[in-house]
């Protein structure tokens, strides 16, 4: 999820779709799953695209699985590894496969007029070595959410400051709040939380010449604040951050249970249909709203090992057409990686929820995706950043042991 990062997913493989005729060409495409159930399964979006594909392109088929988060990318990669890769693959990560030369360019595929039309920065992070690989799929943004409802009862207003924010989880705890402050450190999605954090303590993963800086002393820092602060004060609820994912911590959100969270626009959805009653402002930072906010953004990519360039071209014009981005974008509460379905979004009213969301990303930074070293330390952040904050531990001890593997990672690659 976003990776993204990312979203909410079922754990089996949801079939595939595609017309049942005697095509040409088979084209084959790997897709992450942004739905929470089989009602909302990202399946139904490509049902739908695919057979208004095929019914303008009865030459070809597309021949769709969709896989939960937990299990998409691991896929395409057992396939890669096995020898018999997908055509096209939309996953959370990209570049691994660039370097080792096994995608085609986005130039090679995609119109002039698609390549413009996506959003710079997304763009960008779309690039290895200063050729664009990656194609920028969906988008968020993090804003804090807030339940009104619980703020109200207890006299106290959205915070702009680390101290403020402190201030209220406070006063909610006090109040009997469950999770004041929910912080999740789990394994799922640890690394969109932790960057949120470090962004806001005035650092990030890396510096501005892309060179990791995890034991920064401004990450430390930060970290050290939220194990002082927040959860050995027993502000983060009963939950250790370490144990705590981001689906249970939305979950929690949607039923009342926490007062604030870092969260992205799935959970307006999420927590409307539960009847909570919710604000959004910017993130804190130590004296003031956060100056940076985090962007994340998931990836479609096109493997050149079955050939089919022109096929996956013209295909993938068609996903990026403004009434297919907008309709995923809206069907999933996401951004719209291009610039024309932005404007929409921005200019219409059934889409003001995601207003606040529409606004930051021009500005937000993003993982560091073009590193082929990204996935290795991701998943190790994902599996060890929980310890930085547990009774005990020393954040120091944590974010340099994290360093030097993110150190060994890309210096290995």
């Amino acid at each position: 999820m976003i990776a993204a990062a990312a979203a909410l997913g079922m754990t089996a493989v949801l079939g595939g779709c595609g017309s049942t005729g005697s095509p040409d060409v088979t084209l084959k495409l790997v897709a992450a799953d942004y739905g929470d159930s089989a009602a909302n399964s990202s399946k139904k979006y490509w049902d739908a695209l695919v057979k208004a594909y095929e019914a303008k392109h009865p030459d070809v088929r597309i021949d769709v699985s969709v896989y939960s988060w937990n299990d998409v990318d691991r896929k395409v990669k057992e396939m890669v590894d096995a020898g018999d890769p997908p055509d096209m693959a939309q996953i959370g990560a990209y570049a691994d496969y660039a370097a080792k030369g096994q995608l085609y360019k986005v130039s090679d595929l995609l119109s002039i007029q698609t390549q413009a039309d996506f959003i710079g920065q997304l763009a960008d992070a779309g690039e290895v070595d200063h050729q664009q690989y990656g194609i920028p799929f969906a988008a968020s943004t993090r804003v804090l959410f807030y339940n009104k409802t619980l703020f109200a009862k207890a006299g106290i207003t959205p915070p702009r400051t680390w101290d403020e924010l402190a201030a209220d989880a406070r006063t909610l705890k006090a109040q009997g709040v469950k999770y004041p402050f929910a912080l999740p450190l789990g394994p799922e999605e640890a690394q969109a939380e932790t960057m949120q954090w470090l962004l806001s303590g005035g650092s990030g993963y890396t510096n501005d010449i892309g060179t990791y800086t995890l034991d920064s002393a401004e990450n430390v820092a930060t970290f050290g604040w939220l194990k002082d602060e927040l959860v050995a004060k027993g502000l983060t609820g009963p939950v250790a951050p370490a144990k705590l994912n981001r689906a249970d911590a939305f979950a929690a959100f949607a039923d009342g249970q926490v007062g604030m969270l870092n969260g992205h626009p799935t959970l307006i959805q999420q927590a409307a249909r539960k009847g909570v009653k919710f604000g959004t402002v910017a993130f804190p930072g130590r004296t003031g709203p956060a100056k940076a906010v985090m962007g994340v953004a998931d990836w479609m990519m096109g493997f050149k090992k079955n050939g089919h360039r022109e096929q996956i071209g013209d295909f993938l014009d068609f996903v990026y057409q403004d009434k297919n981005v907008l309709d995923f974008s809206r069907r999933y509460d996401l951004l719209p990686v291009t610039t024309s379905a932005s404007e929409a979004m921005s200019a219409s009213p059934q889409d003001q929820a995601l207003r606040p969301f529409l606004r930051e990303l021009p500005l937000a930074q993003l993982y560091p995706v073009g590193k082929t070293s990204w996935a290795t330390v991701s998943a190790e952040i994902k599996k060890r950043i929980g310890q930085a904050v547990a009774p005990g531990s020393s954040p120091a001890a944590v974010l340099g042991e994290l360093q030097s593997s993110a150190t060994t990672a890309d210096g290995s690659q």
